[in-house]
């Protein structure tokens, strides 16, 4: 490399040449994280392994090149961003190990928390930090933050439950403290940065006064600054650095895996909503639960009780009350024993019937979950209510419990000061840990000068508490400007010298954790423009990654949002070169590699079905011939798809290299939307549905209705594309299993002619999902006498889309549909089949793939119980997934199948290595199987073909 190479070309130079993007869409979605600030970065690194990202780190210290590393993007403090490489560490580095029987856990830093826990839970086991984010945040971002959480308090903290961290100084040297010489390779790599830590540990422990600051910091919930408390916890200079890391919001070096210990998972649970006359007396309760045992106290002050009484989930008592200056104390007791649970909840008796509180504790599931609704419904129920074009701004802060009431009264008279009227306080009142959420309009002035004023108030308000501007969130860029007034000068100066012995060129996240501008945490804000109503609540969280098919190909729905942002921005400043950009790439990129699942929904605090707002886009993209076209296809599916599957057998005669080649050729010199991408994987043509053994339910036949048990509709997918090798298919399979239980199922009516209007929905074309559904309608009605009996569809996909269906039906028909029960196979073989028929023999093992259909339809636990009649074993690999084959889209796109299943796979690869395969590989959706069978190489079928099989006569 010439010594003369720009900075950022010597990074570059250091990494594969698909690790690297400058491409403007790349920087422009990857620039926003959870927080309201907005730095674009110059690069995108995304190493595929260890020594490819310690060669970029490296040559970026040589070169004083500025990195910042980036995993869930979760953090709300501003520490995931820069203007220098982004360093994306959630793609390649997110392996899990679980070690001790699930006493320990190691973790790469990408691994998400959520994951994590899930591949615990078999052992009763799980990571003691449980932020609310755990559905997206990763585990270097826990440990980078040492996030807590609401029942974690300090004990569990990743500083706390740390064993052994491995990390990287921006030199290259690398560090584990699971080695036992691990502080003398310290000291011999880096003998200045050792010798540095020794004097500082000295420097603070003989001094007491900055013993006491210390001591007194860190007795609270404390993310504020680095974690000085390791200079007293530990002696070696290695344990020291290992626990500095712990909270430096990667300032220092890089986390390149932990070991934690876990903690077991409570098994029995009692929870209680306590609405109280005022702030204090909630406080002045808090002594007695908590002695009692009480492990989670979420309080909610008056404004939050306002909030949570429009939840519909809210108990009566919340929504009967008239608020005034009224708290509310959501208390939870958890436990591993029932003896103990019963005691805990005996000693919490009298303290309510003291307070006069009504409220019964309850471990009912539901009743449970519907008070933690409200409690974690607070943040969606402001963010998503917020006036456009502002931002939501979720801060937290601890001060010593005697001083938690006047704190929270503070709070409330600077919102009202500062006019922040739609204002809300909550949080971990365990360890008076206050969240507060406010709603300005950063890009204004006037809101602007207010909001940096009423910071200024709220900072002497905590500090004049001895309380922690950071308890949990991190320092970030918010108050890296205030942690200098909250230790004092000379500890400051010990966290100064602390960055530069690790970080001497100062290239790691500069301007996160420590600033001595005083403005700092006002420079780079996030400006929030309106692109489009059903996506302007986004809150950047980015909760909706982890689930997205897309995220390792293209992109993801935070990102789909941002995209849209940036474009409005880069418009609106008259940066059309930059507009055009992101607009070129977004076809692609955004809508036509969206599998559309709406996964990104259910995930989503605010409820932005981003799926569904690109199929929005496909359909704006048609013209009127299009939709007319769509429509006609929908009036001929009959014929259409017969002429599908005659297609689908001239394929199957054509050798596979050939087709293979062909398809190839074709797709180079037309749209990828128009051809198909088809291989040796491409399954034989499937059979005509009328063929199926089963009678048809005729309108008019009553006497035929009257015997019957359901009126089945089978998939199209299944007529379409033939079934597994050696299968039958779903549908043969299913009429099969019920004819061996005894029940009389029939066809729905011209079922040739009928779809569930999925691939419609898919692609835009509303006409021909319309025309379709009135067709379905029409026909199901009546087969099903008016509802009598239910439908069945053998395809999670398909049963979605029936379910929906009255979406795109006129009002008569969506009222004459609403009484139909639409079930999916694998409920409909639970319900009534599972308990007609005798399953003698059982397979050792099976491994299931769930579908993002199941997840919508709530039928994970039917999927589930088929699977557990015919396996003793089931697994779920913990990292399942939408498969992203989402119809024919991993026939047009498969490289968007390949980056959805790439972890699901590996796992099951990896269990394979370890036990061997597996006796049956299922799922219950055509398409998925086909996806999940091309990314592991092994055959999936429906798991009703199992159980036909299975029962089958000898």
């Amino acid at each position: 490399m010439p010594a003369t190479a720009a900075p950022l070309d010597q990074v570059r130079d250091a990494v594969a040449p698909g690790a690297w993007s400058t491409a403007t869409a790349d920087l422009a979605g990857m620039a926003h994280d959870a927080s309201h600030y907005l730095l674009r970065p110059r690069a995108i690194a995304t190493p595929a392994t260890f020594p490819e990202l310690v060669a970029a780190l490296t040559a970026a210290h040589r070169a004083g090149q500025p990195v910042t590393f980036r995993a869930g993007g979760t953090s709300l403090s501003g520490q995931a961003g820069t203007d220098g490489v982004l360093i994306d560490v959630r793609r390649h580095f997110d392996e899990v190990e679980v070690l001790d029987g699930g006493a320990r856990v190691r973790c790469a830093p990408g691994a998400v928390l959520r994951r994590v826990n899930a591949m615990l839970a078999r052992y009763g086991r799980k990571l003691g930090p449980d932020p609310a984010s755990e559905i997206a945040c990763t585990v270097g971002g826990v440990v980078a933050n040492n996030s807590s959480g609401m029942t974690s308090g300090i004990a569990a903290t990743a500083y706390h439950t740390l064993d052994s961290i491995r990390f990287v100084l921006p030199t290259g040297t690398v560090v584990d403290t699971a080695e036992a010489d691990a502080d003398a390779r310290l000291r011999a790599a880096e003998p200045d940065l050792h010798d540095g830590l020794l004097r500082l540990r000295e420097q603070i422990r003989s001094t007491p006064a900055l013993r006491a600051v210390i001591e007194h910091q860190f007795s609270m919930k404390n993310t504020m600054g680095y974690a000085l408390n390791a200079f007293l916890d530990h002696d070696d200079p290695a344990q020291i650095l290992a626990h500095l890391m712990v909270g430096s919001e990667g300032t220092l070096g890089y986390i390149a895996s932990v070991v934690l210990r876990t903690v077991p998972v409570p098994t029995e649970h009692a929870t209680a909503l306590l609405v109280l006359d005022s702030a204090g007396a909630a406080t002045d309760a808090l002594p007695e639960l908590l002695g009692a045992g009480a492990r989670a106290a979420e309080l909610m002050d008056a404004a939050a009780l306002r909030v949570a009484q429009r939840l519909p989930a809210a108990p009566a008592q919340m929504k009967d009350l008239q608020v005034s200056g009224h708290a509310g104390l959501l208390i939870e007791f958890q436990t591993t024993d029932a003896g103990e649970l019963a005691d805990q909840v005996a000693a919490a008796r009298p303290v309510l019937k003291r307070l006069g509180v009504a409220a019964e504790f309850t471990s009912e599931a539901s009743a449970r979950s519907a008070m933690w609704v409200v409690r974690k419904g607070l943040y969606a129920a402001v963010a998503g209510a917020r006036r456009p074009g502002t931002t939501n701004l979720l801060e937290d802060i601890a001060v010593p419990p005697p001083a938690l009431t006047d704190t929270v009264h503070g709070l409330a008279g600077l919102f009202d000061q500062y006019g922040y009227d739609d204002a809300v306080i909550f949080g971990h009142a365990r360890d008076a840990n206050l969240h507060f959420m406010i709603t300005p309009n950063l890009d204004d002035a006037g809101e602007l000068a207010g909001y940096e004023a009423f910071t200024e108030d709220m900072v002497d308000l905590v500090l004049g508490a001895d309380g922690t501007l950071k308890a949990e969130h991190g320092t970030g860029r918010i108050m890296s400007a205030y942690v200098r007034r909250q230790f004092g000068d000379e500890l400051y100066a010990v966290m100064g010298e602390v960055k530069r012995l690790c970080d001497p060129r100062g290239i790691l996240a500069p301007g996160v954790l420590l600033d001595d501008d005083p403005r700092a945490h006002v420079r780079n804000l996030k400006v929030v423009p309106t692109v489009n109503g059903a996506v302007d609540r986004c809150v950047d969280c980015g909760f909706c990654e982890p689930a997205c098919p897309s995220r390792n190909t293209t992109t993801t729905p935070r990102r789909r949002i941002a995209l849209l942002r940036e474009a409005e921005l880069a418009g609106a400043s008259g940066d059309t070169a930059t507009q055009s950009q992101i607009e070129s790439a977004y076809s692609y990129d955004a809508v036509q590699t969206c599998a559309a699942d709406s996964l990104c929904a259910r995930a989503c605090p605010v409820d932005i079905d981003t799926g569904a707002v690109m199929k929005s886009f496909r359909a704006a993209e048609h013209g009127p011939f299009a939709q007319r076209a769509g429509g006609a296809v929908a009036g001929a599916w009959s014929p259409v798809s017969a002429g599908l599957r005659t297609g689908l057998r001239i394929a199957d005669a054509v050798p596979s290299p050939v087709l293979s080649g062909l398809t190839s050729a074709l797709r180079g010199v037309l749209p990828h939307e128009l051809v198909p991408a088809v291989g040796a994987d491409l399954p034989g043509a499937g059979s005509r549905r009328s063929d199926l053994p089963a009678r048809e339910a005729r309108q008019g036949t009553e006497s035929e209705q009257a015997h019957g048990d359901a009126v089945f509709f089978p998939s199209c997918t299944g007529a379409m594309f033939g079934p597994a090798s050696g299968g039958e298919g779903a549908s043969a399979a299913f009429l099969e299993v019920c004819e061996r239980a005894g029940l009389d199922v029939m066809l729905a009516d011209r079922i040739d002619e009928l779809c569930c209007g999925t691939p419609w929905a898919s692609k835009g074309f509303t006409d021909g999902q319309n025309a379709m559904a009135a067709r379905v309608a029409d026909s199901v009605i009546a087969a099903t006498d008016g509802g009598r009996l239910p439908l069945v569809c053998d395809a999670a996909s398909c049963t979605h889309g029936l379910a929906d269906l009255a979406a795109h039906l006129d009002p008569v028909r969506a009222t004459l549909w609403s009484e139909i029960e639409v079930l999916d196979a694998v409920t409909f073989v639970r319900r009534e089949v599972l308990p007609r028929l005798d399953v003698p023999v059982q397979l050792d093992t099976l491994v299931l793939h769930p579908t993002c259909s199941t997840e919508h339809l709530g039928t994970g636990g039917d999927l589930q119980a088929v699977a557990g009649a015919v396996a003793r074993e089931v697994t779920v690999p913990p990292s399942w997934g939408c498969c992203g084959f989402a119809g024919d889209r991993g026939m047009l796109h498969p490289e968007l199948t390949a980056g959805a299943t790439e972890a699901e796979a590996e796992e099951i690869g990896a269990i394979e290595a370890a036990d061997g395969m597996f006796d049956s590989y299922a799922s219950c959706n055509r398409t998925c199987e086909m996806g999940m069978s091309r990314a592991t190489g092994r055959e999936y079928e429906h798991v009703v073909e199992v159980l036909a099989r299975l029962t089958r006569p000898v």
